[in-house]
């Protein structure tokens, strides 16, 4: 495809499936981020039904409240479609946009299982129209600037890669919004979000896979609702220990515990030749953690914390949501809109998340057969 000759002009006018009048994701990430950049127009939203979607467009200023996705997608008003509904329904929302012509954002993960991301990355490729997937972890200032250090040789070669993390959800309660959560087979685990996250912006620093081993288990079978104390089952995996390659020859550890702990919650280290690297933060949810930076080269003997240069911080209009989680999801609607507008290829597609959902399908098959996969 050539992305020059499909540009948008600008503003993009956008489509949000999912913003909802009782609150959310979307309404913390998405509305905000939009708000405050340039060049994007929120035109439209749609929701369960027509009265919902009223009361969402009235709450938020939305001009368009359309009832249905169909709608939606079939309005002359929508240059981009927003997908940010749970992961069971993005398929039939990402098909309905594709059949529309219009360029689609889904959130991550993809799709349910890596056949239906591999699906809709097939079916975005024959309707020839620009999509991009929510993996904003890569566009978080802090990670950025790692990957320019390893880049620039502060590390030197690069050794070994170390990460332990905490999952926040999945742990002994779960909130009453949260439920679907725990349930393995409706996509949205730990392993998907937190961790899918994570290690895409594992592999944009230091680079792709070769081969991976993984020990994957659900050791909280029963889990209480937080507000009410009844019990539900969870099949989602909250315990993930995955070993590797990457193309570079380093070795990789990486443990995903869920709920929180009273220790250490993120800690990701960089070994090399020449020096380390430490990213610590609050949570394993790296798409949204407040992350520092540490190192340390040479005769350092001890790692201090490198502030992340402002250049890092290259989107000025999200200077008042520094800090929050609609920070990162701003900087990636900034890269689409080049994209979009530019022809430029900034953004992750759907092709890049349906290959990043075989990696987490390779960590599956790992822990379901205990044999190393090639990748």
């Amino acid at each position: 495809m050539n992305f020059a000759t499909t540009a948008l002009p600008s503003p993009v006018r956008v489509g949000l499936v999912g913003l909802s009048a009782r609150g959310g994701w979307a309404p913390r990430s998405h509305l905000p981020a939009l708000t405050a950049l340039d060049g994007y127009a929120l035109r439209a939203l749609s929701a369960s039904s027509g009265a919902s979607a009223r009361a969402a467009g009235e709450k938020y200023g939305v001009p368009l409240a359309f009832g249905s996705t169909e709608e939606l997608v079939r309005s002359d008003e929508v240059d981009l479609v927003v997908v940010s509904v749970r992961v069971p329904l993005h398929r039939e929302v990402i098909l309905a946009a594709l059949g529309a012509g219009k360029a689609v954002l889904s959130e991550w993960p993809l799709g349910n299982g890596l056949a239906e991301a591999e699906e809709l990355a097939a079916a975005a490729d024959r309707a020839g129209v620009r999509t991009f997937a929510g993996l904003q972890a890569r566009s978080a200032p802090a990670v950025r600037y790692v990957r320019d250090l390893v880049a620039d040789g502060y590390v030197g070669e690069v050794l070994s890669t170390s990460l332990v993390a905490s999952g926040r959800r999945w742990g002994a309660v779960f909130d009453p919004g949260g439920e679907y959560l725990l349930d393995r087979a409706n996509g949205g685990t730990m392993l998907t979000i937190p961790f899918g996250h994570t290690i895409d912006a594992v592999t944009m620093v230091l680079g792709e896979f070769t081969e991976v081993s993984a020990t994957l288990a659900t050791r909280r079978p029963v889990v209480r609702e937080e507000s009410t104390g009844r019990a539900a089952p969870m099949t989602a995996d909250d315990q993930i220990a995955v070993s590797g390659r990457l193309a570079g020859g380093a070795v990789v550890s990486a443990h995903f515990r869920a709920g929180l702990s009273r220790g250490t919650n993120f800690h990701w280290e960089i070994n090399g030749t020449a020096g380390d690297l430490v990213v610590t933060g609050d949570s394993g949810h790296l798409q949204q953690a407040a992350l520092t930076v540490r190192g340390a080269r040479g005769a350092e003997v001890s790692v201090a914390e490198l502030p992340v240069p402002a250049r890092h911080f290259d989107v000025r209009a999200l200077d008042g949501v520094r800090g929050l989680p609609s920070y990162n999801v701003g900087a990636q609607y900034a890269q689409i809109h080049a994209d979009l507008t530019q022809g430029t290829a900034h953004a992750p597609d759907f092709a890049h998340a349906a290959r990043r959902q075989g990696l987490l399908d390779a960590i599956e098959r790992s822990a379901a057969t205990g044999a190393r996969i090639s990748l």
